[in-house]
C-alpha cells in the first residue's frame, strides 16, 4: 500500500469517525427540539465527499499521477490543517456539531473558538481539503471536479445553514438528561 493510499483510508476512517459523532450528536439535538433543514441536499453531499476520496485513489492510480515533493508537501501541509481546523470546529460546537444542518431552538450561537474569527469555519476546512488532498499526488483533475462541484452545493449548504440559525430564536427547550 502507498503512503498516499493510507493516507486517504486515513481520511475515509476519519470520515467514518465524523459520521458516528453526527449521529450521536443529532439524537442529543432531536431530544432538545432541534428541526433538520436541508435534508434534500444532504446525499449530494455524501456522494461527493465519497467522490472525492475515489477520487484521489483512481486517479493517482489510473492517471500514474506522481508524487511531486515541492507541490505534495505543502498541499499535504494544507490538507492537514484543514483536519485541524475541522477538529476544531467539532470540539468548539460539542455536541451541536452535526454534517446535517440540525439547530435547536433558543440556542445561542456559538462565537468562540474558529467562529470568533469568520461564520462558517468549517466550510473553510471543506474547501481547503478538496483541493489539497487530491494534490498531494497530483490528481488536479479530482482537486478541480470537486471544486466546481462543491461551490454550487456549498451555496445551497450556506444559504440553507445561514436561514437555519436565523430562525433558531426562542427559549431553550429544558429536557432532563439531554447531554451528549
Amino acid at each position: 500500500m502507498s503512503p498516499y493510499t493510507a493516507l486517504i483510508l486515513l481520511v475515509a476512517a476519519e470520515r467514518l469517525a465524523e459520521l458516528v459523532t453526527a449521529r450521536r450528536n443529532a439524537g442529543w439535538s432531536r431530544r432538545l427540539g432541534g428541526r433538520e433543514f436541508g435534508g434534500g441536499h444532504y446525499p449530494v453531499m455524501v456522494l461527493l465527499h465519497t467522490g472525492l476520496l475515489a477520487g484521489c485513489l483512481a486517479e493517482t492510480a489510473w492517471a500514474h499521477r506522481p508524487f511531486l515533493p515541492a507541490l505534495g508537501w505543502p498541499m499535504l501541509a494544507l490538507a492537514l490543517a484543514a483536519q485541524a481546523l475541522r477538529w476544531w470546529c467539532i470540539a468548539t460546537l460539542g455536541p451541536r456539531w452535526n454534517t446535517r444542518v440540525i439547530v435547536v431552538p433558543g440556542l445561542p450561537l456559538v462565537t468562540g473558538g474558529p467562529y470568533r474569527l469568520f461564520a462558517h469555519p468549517n466550510y473553510v476546512a471543506v474547501v481547503v481539503e478538496g483541493a489539497a488532498l487530491p494534490l498531494v499526488h497530483t490528481a488536479w483533475l479530482t482537486a478541480l471536479g470537486f471544486t466546481l462541484l462543491n461551490l454550487p452545493l456549498l451555496a445551497v449548504r450556506l444559504r440553507c445553514e445561514n436561514r437555519a440559525l436565523g430562525l433558531a430564536t426562542g427559549p431553550a427547550p429544558a429536557v432532563a438528561g439531554a447531554t451528549p
